[in-house]
């Protein structure tokens, strides 16, 4: 992966891709009998003279937690078009969701197979900052189609916590 791939949270200023994983991998193991849902989203904020993204890595113990990292992509240009936006937001999500396809999600997966019989389980989805409402309505169909011709699932607002509301935080 690019070097130029840098995480941060609260508690942590420069990750790379492979210590989020390693990150992800230790709060599965903490509780490897528990339900899981990895997902990423990314949100977008139009400032003077730049577009700000941010995505998120968000791994979500069902009912017990999540631990989450984000991204900063920056467009030195204010962009204007929600459907460039929208476009780019998924753009960036498809990109990180490539890496676990790729290289990470089967071996997120092993760790919790032991524990398949006791509750044990991984979703993986990306969270996409559209919704029924609004003027993002007419994109649904064409940016949950991205996603879902990776073999994902996508989720639109209200269930795509991942992008509205932990990346949009940060996007300000």
């Amino acid at each position: 992966m690019n070097e130029s791939f840098t995480f941060y949270n609260v508690s942590e200023k420069r990750m790379s891709f492979a210590t989020v994983i390693e990150r992800i991998k230790g709060f599965l193991l903490k509780d490897p009998r528990s339900e899981y849902v990895l997902s990423i989203g990314s949100d977008s904020h139009v400032h003077h003279q730049e577009t700000k993204f941010i995505t998120a890595i968000h791994i979500h113990r069902v009912g017990k937690g999540a631990w989450g990292c984000l991204k900063l992509h920056s467009e030195k240009r204010p962009i204007v078009s929600l459907r460039e936006k929208i476009s780019m937001e998924t753009a960036l999500s498809q990109e990180i969701a490539a890496y676990f396809i790729s290289d990470h999600l089967n071996e997120l997966t092993d760790l919790l197979i032991p524990f398949v019989h006791e509750g044990a389980n991984l979703l993986f989805e990306i969270h996409l900052d559209i919704g029924r409402k609004g003027m993002t309505k007419e994109l649904i169909q064409e940016m949950t189609g991205r996603i879902e011709a990776m073999g994902i699932e996508a989720k639109i607002k209200p269930e795509s916590y991942t992008a509205f509301s932990y990346a949009n935080r940060f996007t300000k």
